[in-house]
């Protein structure tokens, strides 16, 4: 798979875009048909635990982190547990379903659309700086010259994934706010070209690197690039809040094996196992999922025809 940079160049020297006119439910039925990285068989009852990542940041340093999570789990569990890196949010919610994985690290939009399609379960959101919530912000560079999003009109643009809300869907919902695209269809009739970079670090790379104008990410997302690209981006808008990232099961795992699960990743808010919580996107910790705390993404996911 060619990098965002590699799309980015290749789309640039042939002048076309990189997303075709398509609504949102045919993106989600495209990016559902998406294999996983590493697409194993079915789990039997007694096979290991095996945990799905999305890749939020560079998938080499990724693998490394859940090799060594997954040995701590492992130790913790009593079971074995296994890991493995999907392409995106589809591809995990596709692995569960399909009995591939059986637990996925995933945002809450991916997570809404799981739980109405497989039944999904929420068993932990991850905690920044003492609340399971943050927002979507559009990152520009500092030189850029662009103050407000109406500068970014026929400016090319990367999200970070179609079914993201904090790579995508909040940030858009910010030009819609601002009364400058209509509708998600209607995207495209704003900016020059829209991205899908696969991640967070991907779109924010492309970003600082100056292939696209701006990235639609985390508010956290500028902390996976380097201090001195760091210092050389900022922001221009903010969404309203968005439930922290969950940590969700297919509803046909075992729920003694669950509760082990969600008691071991509890342990890592003690001092002692904090350390670890850099293999796991780096939260402050993980308090119990509450349900009800995904209504607003439910009813912005029914807005933008998702759901």
């Amino acid at each position: 798979m060619e990098s965002v940079q590699d799309g980015c160049r290749r789309h640039r020297r042939k002048g076309v875009l990189m997303m075709p006119r398509l609504n949102r439910r045919h993106l989600l039925i495209l990016a559902a048909a998406g294999l996983v990285s590493q697409p194993m068989p079915a789990l039997a009852q007694s096979g290991p635990l095996r945990l799905a990542f999305i890749p939020q940041e560079n998938p080499d340093k990724l693998l490394g982190d859940i090799k060594a999570i997954t040995a701590w789990l492992s130790s913790e569990i009593g079971v074995p547990v296994e890991g493995f890196v999907t392409i995106d949010h589809a591809a995990a919610v596709e692995a569960l379903r399909n009995g591939d994985a059986d637990i996925s690290f995933m945002g809450a939009l991916p997570f809404v659309l799981a739980e109405r399609e497989i039944g999904a379960i929420p068993l932990l959101s991850e905690v920044y700086r003492d609340t399971p919530s943050y927002t979507g912000r559009v990152f520009v560079r500092r030189d850029s010259g662009f103050k407000m999003l109406a500068d970014l009109e026929g400016r090319d643009i990367a999200f970070a994934d179609p079914i993201s809300e904090s790579g995508y869907m909040y940030p858009l919902a910010e030009f819609e706010r601002a009364g400058l695209v209509s509708s998600p269809d209607a995207a495209e009739d704003f900016f020059g070209r829209i991205f899908f970079a696969g991640g967070y670090q991907q779109a924010m790379q492309a970003m600082a690197e100056g292939l696209v104008d701006a990235a639609g990410a985390s508010q956290y997302a500028d902390l996976l690039l380097t201090p001195e690209q760091q210092s050389q981006v900022t922001w221009i808008a903010e969404s309203d809040a968005i439930p922290s990232h969950v940590v969700i099961a297919r509803p046909e795992l075992d729920a003694e094996l669950r509760e082990n699960f969600v008691a071991a990743m509890m342990k890592l808010n003690m001092s002692e196992h904090r350390d670890k919580l850099r293999y796991l996107y780096g939260p402050d910790g993980y308090v119990e999922a509450d349900p009800s705390v995904f209504d607003g993404v439910r009813t912005m996911a029914q807005r933008f025809g998702l759901l």
